[in-house]
């Protein structure tokens, strides 16, 4: 049977070869030979074509191709933005409604500050000439000791009745007997106001941020007393409040941003002017201070904030009624030790020296290479080394002192200094040593100080008594309770591709031996290359997957290329020893699927460079967490693991703030500087660039 089917095609094979040289073909093919021998094209497999894959083949192309495989869509994470500042408006003061009951009756307010009531005892008025009030008034505001309370009531009067200014705001006791002559008949008191210089203000060029020129129009049409002047002068709240803008560098701020010009005395023009910019530069500083210059939101998807606001006409009102502008003002600042100890660094960092060695930024350096770097180190690692270490290593940096190549005997020199700062001991001088070692330098120091402080600003301003602190830049996680900080360990946060996100939340429950919810994201950029070639990969390796409807099916039978990127099917990988998310998980549930959580990967922690999970925070003592934030102990905890899967409820909700500083007090007191991992400081740093240039012209 087998001899004659190869004398049949052996045959076939001589025909088709005749055939081919009767009809003069060249280079002539199988398929050729079978479509002239049997008028029809032999059989073969055809690889599926989706639509997105399908390309129109070339009608001279008659050869079998195969089909390239399908290529896997991605999802991409949230995007960095082009900051977008609020364009200043011009104030319009022409909007100012004053309603004359509440200016007041029986005063010239052309006038105002040239003469005003004074009263001696119950019923014997008094006047004063102006030029010589205006001089005891800002005698006495000069001679006030006591910052903040020029604008109260100092003292009751005593038994003698001393002569006091009445009606007027602000209140000031003065002694003005010996200015004081008989007036034939009271009249009524009332403040300065802006109703004479209503027409002036019409026609003046002032911009602000729109919600604050708004507010300024609608509390001086409710209120046209004037807050930052008396008896045609400035006055000391004025004053006070200038101090406080210009000093606003000292919290990373820019003074620019705030200049008023001080008006000529007695020119009511020039001093309703000065009223209406002061109130507005000062609404400026008090949502800067408390919120910050800049809108997280805008400067990416990753940071996720509820903006604070200030309220400027309770603000404004405050100040009217004779409230300390002063002290109004700091109470806006964060009420934190953190920002506390921001504040100090950035005044001690300005007044010291630059750092008498200093490291070329960029510096990487293996064993065996040549570096003009390398003394550097050295000299640095010396100087900072106590008796112990140089007891070890002090033969080796005398004899390499002044050599630029890294032997193999400064190898243990520079893993023992790495050993003993907890970076990653592998001997290779990279960023993180070099920074470890050296530290920064103070511009970079500095900087770093000043953006924590605006970044600071857009969390509360006390943090509680009991709280978690992630911080992506230092990869660390810690545990505060009372104010103290109980707990801390390293953590591995989110790559650059899937950043750990800049919000806050509340923990409620801890997952013991959980299920990992396999976000789409990570479905479709780590597991749907597989799935193409291998459909059957998820059964495999331990997860479930079910339909819309909750019905579970097998990963093989899944046609996965036909949804592209809208995979229409849940994902969950079952607890036990190979869990992404190891023996437990503690949820803060958010919109963008962070929470921290135990892993298999326990050698990523010793790594210095930790930015490297799919955006959740892997801790590398979960269990202390877990104890921590439950309220239990540690045997509690490890009881609870030998069971089974399940979940426990804390009985308070506690804040956890998931943060992004590259500066940040550390609980020894000292100031920790760490690398900017996402690039944010710069993107935070544009945004100010970008905002301070539409101030700019303002002024």
């Amino acid at each position: 049977m087998i001899k004659r089917m190869r004398l049949r095609a052996l045959a076939l094979t001589s025909t088709a070869l005749a055939a081919s040289l009767l009809t003069g073909v060249e280079n002539a093919s199988a398929q050729g030979f079978f479509e002239r021998l049997f008028n029809q094209p032999p059989r073969r497999y055809v690889e599926p074509q989706f639509p997105q894959q399908q390309q129109q083949q070339a009608p001279v192309q008659r050869q079998a191709q195969r089909a390239a495989p399908p290529q896997a869509p991605r999802v991409s994470g949230p995007q960095y933005f082009t900051y977008k500042t609020d364009a200043l408006a011009k104030v319009n003061f022409a909007a100012i409604t004053i309603d004359p009951a509440l200016v007041g009756s029986g005063i010239d307010h052309g006038t105002v500050g040239a003469t005003t009531q004074v009263t001696r005892g119950p019923s014997q008025p008094v006047t004063v000439a102006g030029g010589s009030l205006e001089e005891a008034v800002e005698k006495a505001l000069e001679g006030n000791e006591i910052r903040g309370e020029s604008r109260r009531r100092m003292a009751e009067p005593d038994d003698r009745q001393v002569p006091s200014i009445t009606g007027a705001s602000p209140k000031l006791e003065i002694d003005v007997r010996k200015h004081a002559v008989p007036s034939p008949e009271p009249a009524k008191a009332t403040a300065a106001t802006i109703a004479s210089s209503l027409d002036d203000l019409a026609t003046y060029e002032f911009y602000a941020e729109q919600a604050i020129g708004d507010a300024v129009v609608a509390h001086y049409s409710k209120h046209p007393q004037v807050i930052w002047s008396d008896g045609g002068r400035v006055n000391s709240a004025a004053r006070d409040v200038l101090r406080e803008l210009a000093s606003a560098d000292d919290y990373g701020l820019n003074p620019g941003d705030y200049a008023v010009s001080m008006p000529r005395a007695n020119d009511e023009a020039a001093l309703a002017r000065f009223e209406m910019a002061l109130s507005a530069r000062m609404l400026r500083y008090a949502r800067d201070i408390h919120a910050g210059r800049v809108d997280p939101n805008r400067i990416s998807g990753y940071h996720d904030f509820e903006l604070k606001t200030v309220d400027y006409s309770g603000l404004l009102a405050n100040l009217a009624d004779g409230g300390d502008a002063r002290d109004a003002l700091r109470a806006l600042h964060p009420q934190n030790e953190f920002y506390k100890a921001m504040q100090v660094e950035l005044e001690e960092l300005r007044a010291s020296e630059e750092k008498s060695i200093v490291i070329a930024p960029g510096t990487f350096i293996r064993p065996g290479q040549t570096n003009s770097e390398l003394p550097k180190i050295l000299a640095v690692i010396e100087k900072e080394a106590d008796q112990s270490f140089l007891a070890q290593h002090a033969t080796a940096i005398e004899l390499n002192r002044a050599s630029e190549v890294y032997s193999d005997d400064l190898v243990a020199v520079i893993k023992a200094a790495q050993q003993k700062r907890g970076l990653q001991v592998d001997g290779i001088i990279g960023p993180r040593t070099v920074t470890s070692f050296a530290g920064e330098s103070k511009a970079a120091r500095i900087e770093k100080v000043k953006l924590a402080m605006e970044q600071l600003r857009w969390l509360p301003s006390d943090f509680g008594d009991r709280y978690v602190f992630l911080n992506a830049p230092s990869a660390t996680a810690s545990y505060v309770e009372d104010g103290h900080e109980r707990l801390s360990m390293r953590t591995v946060v989110g790559t650059k591709a899937t950043q750990t996100y800049f919000f806050q939340d509340e923990i409620s429950y801890v997952e013991f031996h959980p299920y990992w919810g396999v976000p789409r994201s990570i479905i479709v950029n780590k597991y749907l290359p597989k799935l193409y070639s291998d459909p059957s990969y998820l059964d495999r390796s331990g997860f479930e997957v079910t339909d819309q409807q909750g019905r579970q099916i097998s990963s093989s039978a899944i046609d996965w290329p036909r949804y592209g990127a809208n995979i229409p099917f849940n994902v969950r990988q079952r607890p036990g020893p190979g869990n992404a998310l190891g023996e437990l998980k503690i949820m803060f549930p958010n919109k963008h699927a962070i929470y921290m959580h135990d892993t298999p990967d326990r050698h990523l922690f010793t790594r210095d460079n930790r930015a490297l999970s799919n955006g959740c925070v892997r801790l590398e003592d979960p269990r202390a967490m877990a104890a921590a934030v439950l309220g239990w102990d540690r045997a509690k905890v490890d009881s609870r693991l030998a069971g089974q899967h399940g979940r426990d409820n804390l009985e308070d909700k506690i804040p956890v703030y998931v943060a992004y500083f590259t500066a940040w007090p550390e609980a020894g007191g000292k100031m920790g500087y760490y690398p900017d991992v996402y690039e944010r400081d710069l993107k935070t740093r544009e945004a100010m660039e970008r905002i301070e240039a539409a101030r700019a012209p303002s002024i």
